[in-house]
């Protein structure tokens, strides 16, 4: 049945008169025709204001771990609500979490809350600058630390370079150019251009800020061999190394990727999987580091460790923490993995998988890639017009395939068979469309 959008493009018409680009952030729109707007999720679905159904791997970018509006959560959430709202003032419960948060990720000696991934980077990078006493950082091309400034620097194609400092250019009017200098650009899973870069620069450099798993970039994963070098350059070097499990963290594994790949970060941070789409965060780390924290460094929020938002990540943890959800996640994922596959492998189109089974990404090409460069510099198109055909078979996916398939526990059998003869379909059409000079090499 053909899929109808007449109530979300209405609404769009309506919204766009009191809202930039007629939605709350750029990345919710996505054209004119195709912008949707949400009536209400269930599990592992959710509906639009047309009444299409659709099966959901966006999960509001990875946060709804156990499903939209799980109800042993959002229970808990109302329990937080008659604790009340916000007293600019503490409750017990936030040292509860933050015991549980150090139970299960043995980096996190000490916690401090924040209410979006976003906010906890902010405040991680703060803290480094003022631990090291050193003004620049490092970050790897093609991750993604939030919306702020210091985050909010590229390097475009056209100005790479193998040699010597990549230039810098800031991916949003509006970002001082004056604060270009602090920002120095590395390629993941390239330890000898790391360690020329600090040598360099060290004296300069207070941290190195990495997704072990790239959630903004098809979920590239670093090499363990190279996350371990990266601590012992940033040991070596006097860098804090700071793992921004802002995606990642309690999804990959209970200890996030720091426990996939046994290496301790000086700080991380952690935010969407911990509170099932509750909005909170942290910021955490070694207690040394941690400390000046109200010692120099300032840090804080009036909504803050929230009584509603905070009981639904002890909630959220425990689930996490003491049953089986991350297992069945796990295996749904490689489940998926394997039937997408299977489909491709039929028509002999390459392609190859990257990140974690809980947050897959599809890359058409033999080899995966290993950095955003091999990402970039590939042809994407079939991805993105398979994207479309999915969405019109109502399976929701990003339609750009920088963002990874988000896996939650509350994804079943019946979501894996109607995901897969709707990934068919959408492939046959795309090879329909865009002809077959894809296949077999990719």
């Amino acid at each position: 049945m053909t899929r109808v959008l007449a109530k979300s493009q209405a609404h769009y018409r309506r919204a766009l008169t009191r809202m930039p680009l007629g939605v709350a952030s750029n990345f919710r729109f996505w054209g004119e025709d195709r912008t949707i707007y949400v009536k209400y999720g269930r599990g592992a679905r959710i509906v639009d204001l047309d009444d299409n159904e659709y099966i959901d791997y966006r999960m509001g970018y990875g946060p709804a771990i156990l499903g939209h509006a799980d109800p042993r959560v959002d229970d808990a959430a109302r329990e937080g609500m008659k604790v009340g709202g916000v007293f600019a003032l503490s409750t017990e419960r936030e040292y509860h979490v933050a015991q549980r948060i150090s139970k299960m990720v043995p980096a996190a000696e000490l916690v401090r809350f924040s209410n979006s991934g976003t906010e906890a980077v902010m405040a991680a990078l703060r803290l480094a600058r003022a631990y090291t006493g050193k003004d620049d950082y490092l970050i790897l091309e093609g991750s993604y630390h939030g919306l702020f400034d210091a985050a909010m620097w590229y390097t475009p194609m056209d100005k790479w370079t193998q040699v010597g400092d990549p230039q810098v250019y800031p991916y949003s009017e509006g970002i001082p150019l004056s604060t270009r200098s602090f920002a120095h650009f590395v390629q993941a899973n390239d330890a000898n251009q790391l360690e020329d870069v600090l040598k360099r620069h060290a004296s300069r450099v207070a941290c190195l800020l990495i997704e072990p798993i790239m959630g903004n970039c098809l979920g590239i994963a670093t090499d363990p061999g190279y996350l371990r070098a990266a601590r012992e350059l940033c040991d070596r070097h006097g860098v804090l190394l700071v793992i921004d499990e802002v995606k990642t963290g309690f999804r990959v594994a209970r200890g996030g990727a720091q426990e996939l790949y046994g290496v301790n970060a000086d700080l991380c941070t952690f935010a969407k999987a911990m509170g099932n789409g509750y909005p909170i965060s942290v910021l955490a780390g070694r207690e040394e580091v941690m400390r000046k924290i109200g010692r120099g460094v300032a840090h804080g929020g009036t909504y803050t460790a929230h009584s509603v938002s905070l009981a639904a990540a002890e909630r959220t943890l425990q689930i996490l923490d003491e049953t089986d959800a991350l297992e069945r996640i796990a295996d749904y994922g490689t489940a998926l993995r394997q039937g997408m596959s299977a489909i491709l492998k039929s028509r002999g189109i390459a392609h190859s998988f990257v990140g974690h089974p809980s947050m897959s990404g599809l890359y058409f090409a033999h080899d995966p890639p290993r950095n955003y460069r091999d990402w970039k510099g590939s042809d994407y198109t079939f991805y993105d017009a398979a994207a479309k055909v999915l969405h019109d078979e109502r399976v929701l996916c990003e339609p750009d395939s920088r963002e990874p398939w988000f896996v939650c526990a509350a994804h079943d059998d019946a979501c894996l068979k109607q995901t897969l003869a709707a990934f068919e379909v959408a492939i046959e059409k795309t090879l329909s469309t865009l002809g077959e000079r894809r296949q077999a090499g990719g």
